[in-house]
């Protein structure tokens, strides 16, 4: 927040297990207009337990993820492997699984695997959950006294 009595501002940030920054400051200020004192205990998302909920959500983008390849695999094992027997072409030995990710050739086709805008959301939803556990971890290092 900024005003013309806080040139260099008054902030507030909000982590996965507590509130710090200029609390008391703006807790003051909001007294004067009648909101309520700005506490830890406002949000229940910290008395749950802080990091478990994100380790949890990071282990379910995971769990998701793994699931979701094999589940394709095995599905594209089925579909390449499991040929009709009386079709008019018939190459003994032959399966066109297609690839899980990647390209694999297959006969005079190049088949190509990969994500799309579902895949790639999901990958930057982990990757940036992976961040903020590393964030979370390493900060919170620096803040305990020695």
């Amino acid at each position: 927040m900024w005003a013309p009595q806080y040139p260099e501002w008054l902030g507030m940030k909000i982590w996965i297990n507590n509130i710090t920054g200029d609390v008391n400051t703006i807790n003051a200020l909001n007294h004067y207009i009648g909101m309520k004192h700005i506490r830890v205990e406002m949000f229940p998302e910290f008395i749950l337990n802080r990091r478990f909920m994100l380790y949890g959500y990071l282990a379910l983008l995971f769990s998701a993820g793994i699931g979701a390849l094999v589940d394709f695999y095995l599905w594209g094992y089925d579909y390449g492997h499991n040929l009709d027997p009386t079709a008019a072409i018939s190459v003994p030995g032959m399966s066109y699984q297609p690839p899980l990710i990647g390209t694999k050739q297959l006969l005079n086709f190049t088949a190509f695997s990969g994500p799309d805008i579902g895949g790639w959301t999901f990958v930057t939803s982990a990757a940036l959950t992976i961040v903020i556990v590393f964030y979370e971890f390493f900060s919170n290092r620096k803040a305990v006294p020695s």
